[in-house]
């Protein structure tokens, strides 16, 4: 059994413009009729005062008048009544014709836009529909099209140089393993410690593309979004890193600075225990000698924070936005990932933060360094009481803690 194809925008328009006419003009009719009988009635005025005596004659006379004056109107009525039926069936039919190419005229942008829109793919994202003519609905469906043709020329241009990047950074230590193993190989003069040699750069490089194709997965994980949401405590999260920051920090004498306070959130506290710890790396690896690091925590208006900032080079303002990017570094001692740094920390952040919902906001400070902070939305009220009845171990019971060391 054929099922009948389903009516187009256009038809649907036609039919409906055709019903209203043809409601409107019956009910026009109807008006015009009743106006129309009411306005030709006979009426009779006898005077009431003295009694009026007609003779038969007379009588049958005027019944007779009557009655033709009667039938006559009828078939005024009557004609009336046909004439006004075959005009609107006249109207009707100009008005389906009419609907039809007022709706045609009407939908010929959508059209356009629907032609335009088929012919975007991949390969030409930076193309617009570009819609002219008045700022109406159409023109704000076009517009909106525009800007997610836009959004997506963006995403799919990160995603190919994220690729790229990703590509390169995992291809350079594979060109360097295979050129170590090649030069010991050939070297008519090597021993077991050159061997031995090689073979310890070869586990530093290991060592380094584990913790690449690492961040990569937390990276591709976090930018999925989260499958459940769990209570953390930022508070806990912090403390536990700021006891495992990496060596740099004592062999640049930093000073550390911390304001903690208890500040609950929702989500991965394994992702978000992994944002914590890529901003301190961050503000420890890009600081200076003898510099300063500030790490806070509590709650707002908005909900929990995070705010870490740093001593450091000096940050361009315009270049803030951009170390959020995959594998991008600043300054020429960003450049190369041969200190263990591949220009992820930051980008896993943002991914991290975009999963949790949180805001995330970086500015350039203006004698150096940078300054980062997570907001995130409060938890839901539930899990705010679960948290309560039943503190996790990551956010144990304490007093707030503000201490300044090195």
């Amino acid at each position: 059994m054929h099922r009948l194809p389903s009516p187009t925008v256009r038809l649907r328009l036609t039919l409906l413009y055709g019903a209203l006419f043809l409601i409107s003009g019956a009910a026009l009719l109807a008006i015009t009729y009743f106006l129309f009988r009411r306005s030709t009635g006979i009426n009779v005025l006898v005077p009431a005062q003295e009694p009026v005596h007609i003779s038969p004659q007379v009588r049958e006379a005027l019944e007779s008048r009557f009655a033709g004056l009667e039938h006559a109107r009828a078939d005024n009525l009557h004609q009336l009544l046909v004439g006004s039926g075959i005009a609107l069936a006249i109207m009707s039919v100009i008005s389906i014709a009419l609907g039809w190419l007022v709706a045609g005229r009407v939908l010929r942008p959508l059209r356009t836009m629907t032609a335009a829109t088929r012919q975007i793919s991949e390969r030409n994202l930076h193309e617009r529909l570009a819609l002219a003519g008045p700022q109406d609905e159409l023109k704000d469906l076009a517009d909106t099209v525009d800007g997610l043709l836009a959004r997506l020329e963006a995403a799919f241009g990160a995603q190919q140089r994220f690729v790229a990047n990703a590509a390169h950074e995992l291809r350079t230590p594979l060109t360097l393993w295979r050129a170590l193993l090649e030069e010991t190989l050939t070297d008519p003069d090597a021993t077991l410690d050159s061997f031995r040699a090689t073979a310890r750069r070869l586990l530093a490089l290991g060592d380094e593309q584990e913790r690449l194709l690492e961040s990569l997965l937390t990276l591709a994980s976090s930018e999925r979004g989260l499958d459940r949401r769990d209570p953390f405590d930022l508070a806990a999260l912090v403390e536990a890193t700021l006891g495992d920051l990496p060596p740099e920090a004592s062999a640049l004498g930093l000073r550390i600075d911390t304001d903690v306070e208890p500040a609950p959130a929702a989500g991965d506290a394994a992702l978000a225990e992994r944002l914590v710890r890529n901003l301190l790396d961050n503000a420890v690896h890009y600081n200076v000698r003898g510099g300063r690091l500030l790490v806070r925590t509590g709650t707002g208006p908005t909900g929990a924070f995070l705010a870490v900032a740093n001593d450091g080079p000096l940050v361009p303002p315009a270049e803030v936005d951009h170390l959020f990017d995959p594998f991008r570094r600043l300054g020429p001692d960003r450049t190369a990932p041969s200190d263990g740094h591949h220009g992820l920390g930051l980008s896993i952040v943002a991914a991290i933060a975009t999963a949790h919902h949180a805001t995330l906001t970086a500015t350039a400070r203006p004698d150096g360094g940078l300054s980062v902070e997570v907001r995130f939305p409060p938890p839901p009220p539930l899990l705010v009481r679960t948290s309560a009845a039943s503190p996790p171990a990551c956010t144990p019971s304490r007093s707030p803690s503000r201490s300044s060391r090195r």
